[in-house]
């Protein structure tokens, strides 16, 4: 199959593609740098149904995450394309070619394609999208930066307040923003259809495309620890001292899937974590930054008590010299008087 000629129906033919993007984040404590973005799009719709935003290089693992992400249901109702594609097309770069990725799209009953090395056919329409955020959302941002030039303002956004925008940019203009040679909106051109997306069997299913770690886990008596994180649920009492493999997404640690003998098990949570969405780089950072606040709290207190001894330093005495012992004059010794009539 080419993407030459444009797909007849919503999800027959999905697009992903990365690219580095113009503009510079502030990437703590390391200096500005500039995102990667995966975006997987509906040929047929131009919908984006899934993204990753990282500052890392392109790998397979940011694919499969942006695939787990568009077949899925989304949390935001203005985002409502979802769905297994009949076909997921890619370009051939080594990321995209894993045996990861061939796996999850056999298990999911579609079809992978890979372009032609040096032929990357039918990428017009998803290089048009980056350019669209670029033109649209970039350039009103500090930090922009067109290829090849540093960044006009200096960066002021983080990954994180980044990733907001470009999110409510998708969702509030550009999926609902007409194309000038689509008719209509790519979210009325998605919904026009009227058909029901095939999804998964299970959620479960889709577990494969998340970051299985490689070494096995302990259950203990008090749950699983990972990351220096502690894992629990009402499953695990049963399998306390049985080894699992645990699978997660990096972007968010409260949760993980952990699997016994190849079987899912069940969802663990981590209480610190319930509330919250964190990642694995924001424990790593804070982890690492209270590191570095121990070692210079003692390095401080170690200064502060050479200080103090230095002030309160008392100039120590000579040793005293042991006295030569005093010995008093022999007396001479008394001689016994004799007397004559004796």
């Amino acid at each position: 199959m080419s993407l030459d000629s444009q797909a007849n129906r919503p999800n027959e033919i999905w697009q992903a593609d990365h690219s580095p993007l113009d503009i510079y984040l502030r990437n703590e404590p390391g200096p500005p740098a500039r995102p990667w973005l995966t975006v997987i799009e509906d040929d047929y719709s131009r919908c984006i149904a899934g993204y990753f935003l990282t500052f890392d290089r392109p790998n397979t693992l940011n694919t499969a995450l942006a695939l787990r992400q568009a077949i899925g249901r989304k949390a935001d109702p203005r985002w409502r394309i979802c769905g297994i594609p009949e076909v997921f097309y890619t370009d051939h770069g080594s990321d995209f070619t894993s045996q990861h990725m061939e796996q999850v799209c056999a298990d999911l009953q579609s079809q992978l394609i890979f372009s032609t090395a040096g032929v990357p056919r039918g990428r017009g329409k998803i290089e048009r999208f980056f350019q669209t955020v670029s033109q649209l959302l970039l350039q009103t941002l500090s930090g922009y930066a067109p290829e090849g030039c540093g960044p006009a303002t200096s960066p002021q956004l983080t990954l994180a307040a980044f990733e907001a925008l470009l999110v409510e940019f998708l969702l509030g203009v550009y999926q609902v923003r007409p194309q000038r040679d689509l008719p209509g909106t790519p979210q009325t051109r998605w919904e026009s259809a009227g058909f029901l997306p095939r999804m998964p069997d299970s959620s479960e299913q889709l577990d494969l495309l998340l970051l299985t770690v490689a070494k096995a886990r302990r259950v203990r008596r008090d749950g699983i620890h990972f990351q220096a994180l502690r894992y629990i649920a009402p499953t695990l009492a049963a399998y306390v001292g049985e080894a699992v493999v645990i699978r997660y997404d990096p972007r968010d640690m409260a949760e993980i899937r952990v699997y016994h003998r190849d079987t899912f098990l069940c969802r663990a949570i981590c209480p610190e974590l319930a509330n919250e969405t964190v990642s694995l780089k924001e424990i790593v950072r804070a982890r690492n930054q209270r590191r570095r606040d121990l070692q210079q709290t003692i390095k401080d207190r170690n200064e502060l008590i050479q200080t103090y001894l230095q002030v309160h330093q008392v100039t120590p005495e000579p040793p005293r010299q042991p006295a030569a012992p005093t010995t008093s004059p022999l007396r001479p010794a008394r001689r016994l008087r004799l007397y004559e009539n004796e």
